[in-house]
């Protein structure tokens, strides 16, 4: 409900407060007359106070759109839903109203998906996640919207239709896709180098054929490059022997926010959505006369309270990814598993490895696979690995898989660019959900796409799949579920046309309003506009006035980062965020771009949603201790949980979390070549120890013009405690265009610091060069579809 303070100082924005209330007004209005309802001051402001937004009084019938400052439903009002309870809290319902057509368990794309499109066709339909809306696989995708040219070459050179109806079905989705969250997802030139004179018209002719499948759902047509608009195009790809380059498009979106996007439009057409709350077991009902057993409902936790509650429905959906055999073993204890667990990891680096618009497709690593690097969000996305693993809720990559991805990355970029461990900004590891078909002959063999399986009581298991296609997968589920448990929906699939919240007053220019009407940044207003599309003036609403003239709107969570702290508050008052982790990791994504930042921006987070959610001191600590806890799941070191303990016991010393290293180093004059924080540092060195570089160049830089001789190259290191490589001190001299023959010759400060940097990072342990037992147990791209 809008907050009067907040609301009173919106309105002294004077038109930002105008155009807000007007496109609220416009809104509601349209509602309104759809409805068949008149308008009236009264009914838009009830009790002659301005609110946040009053629910809608009914589902938002499809085709129409919330209003700028509609509200969903409350989580409590939600949860009383869940009980069979009217949303005051009244024990009002009759059995009838309290059963459900359809429980969803699970709220990730695939969840989500499936209860918009049962909501929009008129179901009553309900979803509980027992984390957070894309807690798991569908926050930790490769961001793409795609139909796979991996997957089409497969297709051509091994003559599987089944592959080229999957591309071309996906191809299909990708159009829907950007249609429908425009705001959220965009085209994405994607570069494949050339190496070789034949392999030009071979990727031409393949990418051309990408182009001809989608048809009338194409999107910009691929086209090639020479060496010199390539190299012009992405400076920092390796020349030597560059031929040139295919350019094709594919699809690229945000993929938390827009599962959160599509959570809350569910909410908007009448769906009782929840997260937190946890299915423990399903309840069965046995038919009299058949003695047979069929799933009726389940028994749900709510995470936060530890309340327990049975929900009944006429048929339930498990969709909950990698856990799958969890629910189904609920319904089936001796059921063979039927997901085989692949972990996909992806590494964030600085925006500056690559071009702004323009991502890069390795389409030859050492094993077969394709490597994507892509610009997300300020940063480049890399990745990914398809190795083997074990499900579990918050997987962490490992340092092996890390280094892997960076020495796949060295190959195609010039030897002038040095990718570090260091410069790994994020890194995490998502659980592909790949499945086998119980009821295949050969259970051992993987399903290529999504599989849907009915069990003996009825539960419908939907698993695999990707992204791209998720509002397919959720159709046919839903029409499954309609002919298995004789529903009655009041229309067809409509999700092919529905517009998810935010998009319907979205346009491209909108960010220019937002600077305009309520005075934030620039950068601001372009990362509300493409993260919340229309809804941007809602968020705006929320913020603190600094009394600056420009930018005069809302406070960063980080300085380096356009977060803002309204984005906090419509995260808990409009997304159901309930801890650190879920505005760190699903709405704001700042652990996904810089888990180092994200760490530095908890304080100001926790000190907003206590004041939103009303968190005690005890609760303060558990949601910190809980947010480092995930951020090492997310490329930070185990030791900053320690760090933060040790904290405590210095009578409130602040921890170190500054950007220059986890630990506070105290140099006297040596460099610490064994800290291990300097392996995850952005820079190589800390302060002090480049304060110590500086002082002893000083000492031998004799003639004051930043020149040392070659002779006190090693006495210089000497004076510094450089501890002397394996390989000796020449490779590294001969890297940085040394002459050491020549004792006579001099060395800019700039080659002896290039040379230490060089000497830091080999004795990290890891390396520079990939080493032989970095092969990983990879699943072969032939039952994978090559990690893609």
């Amino acid at each position: 409900m809008w907050r009067q303070h907040i609301a009173k100082k919106a309105l002294r924005y004077g038109v930002a407060g105008t155009a807000a209330a007007g496109l609220s007004c416009a809104g509601y209005s349209y509602y309104q007359k759809r409805m068949g309802k008149s308008l009236s001051i009264a009914s838009l402001y009830p009790q002659s106070s301005m609110h946040y937004a009053d629910p809608l009084e009914t589902p938002t019938p499809p085709g129409m759109r919330p209003h700028a400052f509609w509200t969903p439903p409350k989580r409590q009002e939600m949860i009383n839903d869940l009980k069979g309870l009217a949303r005051d809290g009244a024990d009002s319902k009759t059995a009838q109203e309290r059963e459900f057509d359809l429980l969803v368990i699970g709220g990730g794309a695939t969840g989500a998906g499936c209860t918009l499109d049962a909501a929009t066709r008129g179901l009553k339909v309900a979803m509980v996640e027992r984390d957070d809306f894309a807690s798991g696989t569908s926050s930790k995708s490769t961001k793409l919207v795609h139909g796979g040219v991996r997957y089409l070459q497969k297709a051509i050179m091994g003559l599987d239709y089944e592959q080229w109806k999957m591309v071309r079905e996906a191809l299909h989705e990708r159009k829907t896709f950007l249609n429908i969250a425009p705001y959220l997802s965009n085209e994405l030139p994607i570069l494949l180098p050339v190496y070789t004179w034949w392999q030009l018209p071979y990727f031409w002719i393949g990418c051309k054929m990408y182009d001809l499948l989608a048809g009338k759902q194409g999107i910009s047509s691929s086209y090639i490059m020479g060496r010199s608009k390539t190299l012009e195009s992405f400076p920092m790809l390796r020349a030597e022997n560059l031929v040139g380059s295919l350019v094709y498009f594919d699809g690229q979106h945000n993929d938390a926010r827009m599962n959160s996007a599509l959570a809350v439009t569910a909410a908007a057409h009448g769906a009782v959505v929840a997260n937190h709350v946890e299915v423990t077991s399903l309840i069965k009902e046995k038919d009299e006369e058949t003695g047979k057993e069929s799933v009726r409902g389940a028994m749900m936790r709510d995470n936060e309270t530890g309340e327990e509650w049975a929900v009944k429905a006429k048929g339930v959906i498990n969709a909950t990814g990698p856990f799958s055999d969890a629910i189904l073993k609920m319904d089936e204890p001796g059921m063979s598993d039927i997901v085989a667990p692949s972990s996909g990891v992806h590494l964030v680096l600085p925006s500056y490895f690559s071009p702004k618009n323009m991502g890069m497709l390795d389409p030859a690593t050492t094993d077969g696979r394709v490597v994507f690097f892509l610009p997300w969000e300020g940063g480049v996305v890399a990745g990914t690995t398809d190795t083997l693993c074990q499900v579990e809720a918050n997987p962490k990559p490992s340092e092996k898989e890390i280094e892997w991805i960076l020495s796949e990355i060295r190959r195609f970029l010039s030897p002038d660019v040095k990718i570090r461990r260091g410069d790994v900004l994020a890194a995490w590891s998502g659980i592909r959900p790949l499945v086998r078909d119980p009821k295949a002959k050969n259970t051992k063999d993987l399903v290529r796409n999504h599989m849907i399986h009915t069990s003996d009581s009825g539960l419908i298991t939907i698993a695999g799949g990707k992204w791209t296609t998720y509002r397919e997968m959720a159709k046919e589920t839903i029409d499954k579920a309609i002919d298995a448990f004789s529903l009655q929906p009041l229309r067809d699939c409509q999700t092919e046309s529905v517009r998810l919240i935010g998009s319907h007053a979205w346009s491209d220019t909108m960010f220019i309003k937002l600077v305009q009407n309520f005075g934030v940044d620039l950068e601001v207003a372009r990362h509300l506009s493409h993260n919340y599309g229309d809804r941007a003036w809602a968020v705006c609403a929320l913020g603190d006035h600094k009394g600056a003239q420009f930018p005069s709107l809302g406070e960063r969570i980080h300085p380096l980062y356009p977060f803002i702290d309204a984005e906090v508050r419509y995260a808990v008052q409009y997304e159901y965020a309930l801890s650190i982790v879920d505005v760190i990791g699903r709405r704001l994504r700042l652990a996904f771009l810089d888990a180092q930042a994200a760490r530095e921006s908890i304080p100001k987070i926790v000190g907003i949603m206590a004041a939103e959610l009303g968190w005690d001191e005890s609760r303060k600590r558990a949601e910190r201790r809980k947010a480092l806890e995930y951020l090492t799941t997310m490329g930070l070191p185990d030791s900053i949980i320690q760090e933060e303990e040790d904290s405590k016991a210095k009578k409130g010393a602040p921890a170190n979390q500054h950007r220059n290293g986890y630990v506070n180093l105290r140099t006297t004059g040596s460099l610490d070549f064994l800290d291990p924080a300097s392996y995850y540092r952005r820079g190589v060195f800390s302060a002090e120890e480049i304060g110590a570089i500086l002082s002893a160049f000083s000492e031998f830089d004799v003639h004051g013009d930043g020149h040392i001789e070659v002779k006190d190259i090693r006495p210089f290191f000497e004076s510094i405690k450089v501890p002397v490589p394996a390989g000796g001190l020449d490779p590294y001299l001969k890297e940085a265009n040394i002459n050491h023959a020549d004792p006579a010759g001099t060395v800019e400060f700039e080659q002896m610091f290039n040379v230490l940097a060089e000497i830091k990072e080999s004795f990290q342990a890891k390396g520079r060069l990939p080493k032989e037992n970095l092969k990983l147990n990879q699943i072969p791209t032939h039952r994978s579809g090559g990690s893609v």
